[in-house]
């Protein structure tokens, strides 16, 4: 095992009293910008010597999720170890500001296609700054939403893409809310998109308020939705990490392992690890990720 690997299990036993001292990076900044009357927000993070010329990772976190939950920061401090700079973005979910986990009492507006549009914003925020190249990266859903970004925009700054644990879609998954989808679609019908109805399931919110609109581009079944069916578009070079034990992505081994050519995309499986790779299992994954994004630096 590598030595950057010990370095890291002894960062590990002391990570958990640093997260309660708020305890962070000492060259983490957090940065904005303004997108349709919002501000957006990311945490930038340099590794030690390095610049924005030097490439970035540009990190989306998971459906109700952000950017600081406990498996991302520990990510973002292992790929700065490994010389990696990093961007993790905090998607607005229609909000201004936002920072935290979405709260469930607070009416969903957003729309599934706003992560994308979000995304090609800190895109450009980068491309504006001189950044060389960018290698996007997504969890869970925020995975999925990553896949969608880079089969609808062959940016030439985007150099690979890693997708941890990304999202599927099934028509089985939708059947469950079919009289949920069937009241948004009525209201859709009557051009009322906006109209709020109640007592929804919305991820994991289980008696939320969404406007039809927002259910729908969530629930309703699209292919565009799928990780699998995406990565037959992606251009760039993919890895997939999956998790041996994931209880929420079930079945994402079966559907990538016909598509994983070991070149174009590369699909790897941590046996021990469930949906968010705690602890060891983001150290095992994040050095697969260093001998992806070198093999991808050696080929551009």
């Amino acid at each position: 095992m590598s030595k950057k690997y010990f370095i890291n299990i002894a960062k590990l036993l002391i990570l958990p009293l640093c997260c309660l001292l708020g305890i962070t990076s000492l060259s983490a900044e957090e940065v904005s910008l303004e997108y349709k009357g919002l501000i957006l927000n990311a945490e930038l993070e340099l590794a030690e010597g390095k610049s924005l010329k030097d490439s970035v990772i540009l990190i989306t976190h998971g459906s109700l999720a952000h950017r600081d939950m406990q498996t991302l920061t520990y990510l973002r401090s292992l790929l700065n170890e490994f010389e990696y700079n990093t961007l993790s973005i905090n998607l607005s979910l229609g909000l201004n500001n936002r920072h935290g986990m979405y709260d469930c009492a607070t009416p969903h507006r957003h729309l599934y296609e706003d992560a994308v549009d979000e995304i090609d914003q800190w895109v450009g925020w980068l491309k504006d700054r001189g950044v060389s190249g960018i290698t996007l990266l997504g969890h869970s859903k925020g995975g999925a939403q990553t896949a969608l970004y880079a089969v609808e925009n062959d940016n030439e700054l985007i150099k690979s893409v890693i997708l941890i644990a990304p999202a599927t879609k099934t028509k089985e998954g939708s059947k469950k809310l079919s009289a949920q989808i069937q009241r948004a679609k009525m209201l859709m019908a009557f051009d009322a998109p906006k109209k709020m109805l109640h007592g929804l399931s919305m991820m994991h919110c289980k008696k939320a308020q969404a406007s039809a609109q927002s259910f729908l581009s969530y629930n309703q079944f699209s292919p565009r939705q799928d990780t699998p069916t995406l990565l037959r578009e992606i251009k760039k070079p993919t890895l997939i990490l999956i998790g041996g034990q994931d209880e929420i992505v079930v079945g994402l081994e079966e559907k990538v392992a016909p598509l994983a050519d070991g070149k174009r995309v590369r699909m790897k499986v941590i046996p021990t690890a469930g949906h968010f790779f705690r602890d060891l299992n983001m150290d095992e994954a994040v050095e697969v990720m260093d001998e992806f994004l070198q093999d991808t630096a050696k080929n551009n």
